[in-house]
């Protein structure tokens, strides 16, 4: 070819490239358009699949709700309040002549004028309840029934039934009721160690009076204890919306097994704020078959006080974790005592359980069976052991310091326990320890919790018998690494560790 005819190709191919580009570029929009357009239709078709899964489980809502509604009662108590004896309202002239001149006739007659009526009056309260046996046994909250003088009970086709209690359980707040009714369907209790959070789980009960209500949420935690709510905690903590009346209605699952029973809320105003708590289902059946077996509850004893461990205790002990619970002290004769059970123990198991905070524990021993052997291991001396401990059955539990006061530092007020002041506290004679009478505010005693009365036993390893040994005790000591302070209070033996910042 030659370079003339070379040119006018090369030349050809420009035009036709200018030609093409000027083509895209001006179908270009249309053509991203109809991209994202195939992209979105892409999406939509893999999203309408998808709501076939999200039908599965509206369905599975309803199946539950439908399954549950036999099952879940509505309860109306009736309290009926009668006048006290003698509270008649007061004459003008019964008032003292020096407050007389505050009051003229009409202001007196106002200020009185709220009485209850001679014949009394009735306080009405709400709640809910699930059925747990078809001859009319029904598990709900004991504040629901409380104090009630009448009980009645809805069931979901509206019959109504006079309940009567069968026992009640306020450490756990939890109240068996009966109905005279037989071929009920009670609900399926679930097993609460089971859940897990994030789980799907439906409320179902009476809030604000309207009968068979269903909210759904999630499991938002478990194991919440020091709610303050009743002696026993380890709550479900739930999202799905509870409300007043919801109280002793059912906590399920998508399998429709009772897995709690809803019982409070944390709100600012006493409606639903997105925090509701559900007593565990194995909590409530160990509860409820006390109640209808031995007409109350019976719980183990250990015989020891406890407390949680922090990282300043468990490297004191040479314990390489927080997940344990350190005995403070034990009761003499108990059943840890028998066991051999010590003061500065750490038990790891109880009956072949991990236990990792006091309240595991504490509700481990409450819910077996007195006088059952279980194994427990612990830690102590750089070493674990096993023991057997014959559990007991908890009873009614263990049965103004004057004197010269010194101030021993760490911002503690005390004085050398004596015969007398021992004996004014409670305990025996021959008691001995350092008694602190008071506690400086925000000092480092006041940081770890150390209060008036409460008795120092030992300091470290050392033994307290008087202001004297406690301050040789704590002559050399280097706060910056900390010491651990045995204490004692209301009869029990507590650990706690003292350690400055600077």
């Amino acid at each position: 070819m030659s370079s003339l005819n070379r040119r006018k190709y090369i030349g050809l191919v420009a035009i036709l490239g200018i030609v093409v580009a000027c083509f895209v570029f001006a179908a270009l929009p249309s053509i991203i358009s109809r991209l994202a357009y195939a992209a979105e239709s892409g999406q939509a078709l893999a999203a309408k699949e998808q709501l076939a899964h999200a039908t599965d489980l509206s369905k599975g809502f309803q199946y539950v709700a439908k399954a549950m509604r036999p099952s879940v009662v509505s309860i109306s108590s009736v309290r009926k309040i009668q006048p006290a004896a003698n509270r008649s309202r007061p004459e003008l002239r019964q008032i003292p002549d020096e407050f007389r001149g505050f009051f003229d006739e009409d202001l007196f007659d106002r200020f009185f004028e709220f009485r209850i009526p001679e014949g009394g009056f009735e306080q009405r309260g709400l709640g809910s309840g699930v059925i747990i046996r078809p001859d009319g046994y029904i598990l709900t909250n004991n504040h629901v029934v409380q104090q009630a003088d009448e009980i009645n009970i809805t069931l979901s086709d509206e019959r109504t039934f006079k309940a009567t209690v069968v026992g009640t359980d306020d450490k756990t707040d939890l109240a068996v009721l009966k109905i005279e009714a037989s071929g009920l369907v009670p609900a399926e209790i679930g097993n609460s160690d089971r859940i897990d959070v994030g789980e799907w789980v439906l409320a179902i009960g009476s809030p604000f009076g309207l009968d068979q209500t269903v909210t759904a949420g999630i499991i938002s935690a478990k194991g919440r204890s020091d709610v303050g709510i009743t002696d026993y905690e380890d709550f479900i903590q739930t999202d799905a919306a509870i409300n007043p009346g919801n109280s002793g209605g059912p906590l399920v699952n998508l399998k429709g097994q009772v897995v709690g029973i809803n019982t409070a809320i944390a709100s600012r105003n006493g409606t639903y704020m997105g925090v509701g708590f559900a007593i565990p289902s194995n909590m409530a059946q160990m509860v409820t078959s006390n109640i209808i077996e031995h007409g109350k509850v019976q719980r183990g004893w250990l015989g020891a006080a406890i407390q949680d461990l922090n990282e300043s205790l468990s490297q004191s002990f040479g314990f390489q974790s927080q997940e344990g619970v350190l005995i403070g002290d034990v009761v003499a004769d108990g059943p840890a005592d028998k066991a051999g059970i010590q003061s500065g123990d750490i038990i790891t198991k109880f009956s072949g359980k991990d236990v990792a905070k006091a309240y595991q524990l504490r509700n481990a021993v409450a819910s077996t069976t007195p006088d059952t052997t279980v194994d427990v291991v612990l830690f102590r001396d750089g070493k674990y052991r096993t023991v057997q401990v014959v559990v007991g059955e908890l009873g009614s539990g263990l049965g103004s310091v004057a004197g010269r006061e010194a101030t021993i530092g760490l911002g503690i007020t005390a004085q050398t326990l004596t015969p007398e002041i021992a004996r004014q506290l409670g305990y025996p004679e021959n008691e001995t320890g350092v008694v602190v009478t008071s506690v400086e505010p925000g000092s480092l005693a006041a940081q770890v919790g150390i209060q008036p009365q409460d008795i120092l036993v030992a300091a470290g390893n050392t033994p307290i018998r008087n202001i004297e040994d406690f301050r040789e005790a704590m002559k050399d000591q280097d706060l910056s690494q900390g010491i651990r302070i045995q204490v004692k209070r209301e009869g029990m033996r507590r650990f706690v560790f003292l350690k400055s910042s600077r």
